[in-house]
């Protein structure tokens, strides 16, 4: 079993589906060179490090983070590098929110927080994960 699917087993049934339903949203969408693992104990989207060796600074030997997915008690967290450093992402994002959901926006620098099972805007992750290709992630990386 891999260290993902361990990870599934453990989500709690209110969140296993929709959980399962953005990884599949992201990985339709996400454009190529991203690779998903396991990363600091979540599924994660990163750069691998035969593509980008340096590697994500905070970490050394660890690739580069995009997105990443973690199931709490009372919601999943949606990690996105990319709404951290690049505020035209973040603009586009939290303008977009409204169009796709009748719900407030829970989000910090990085995070987005679903705290309704029943209401995740798939299609706006899906837009989301298509809009930066791996070398825009690595430029934005190196430039921040």
């Amino acid at each position: 079993m891999s260290e993902v699917d361990a990870y599934m087993d453990r989500i709690d049934a209110r969140w296993k589906e929709p959980f399962q339903r953005l990884i599949e949203t992201i990985e339709q969408e996400l454009p190529p060179g991203f690779a998903f693992q396991m990363q600091d104990n979540m599924p994660a989207f990163v750069v691998p490090l035969d593509t980008y060796p340096r590697g994500y600074h905070a970490v050394p030997g660890t690739p580069l983070p995009w997105m990443s997915l973690a199931a709490q008690k009372n919601h999943i967290a949606l990690y996105h590098m990319g709404i951290y450093v690049d505020e035209e992402l973040r603009t586009w994002f939290k303008e977009q929110y409204p169009v796709h959901m009748s719900t407030k926006l829970n989000m910090g620098k990085s995070c987005i927080r679903f705290t309704n099972p029943k209401k995740i805007p798939y299609t706006l992750v899906g837009e989301l994960a298509s809009k930066r290709e791996v070398e825009d992630w690595i430029q934005l990386y190196e430039g921040r």
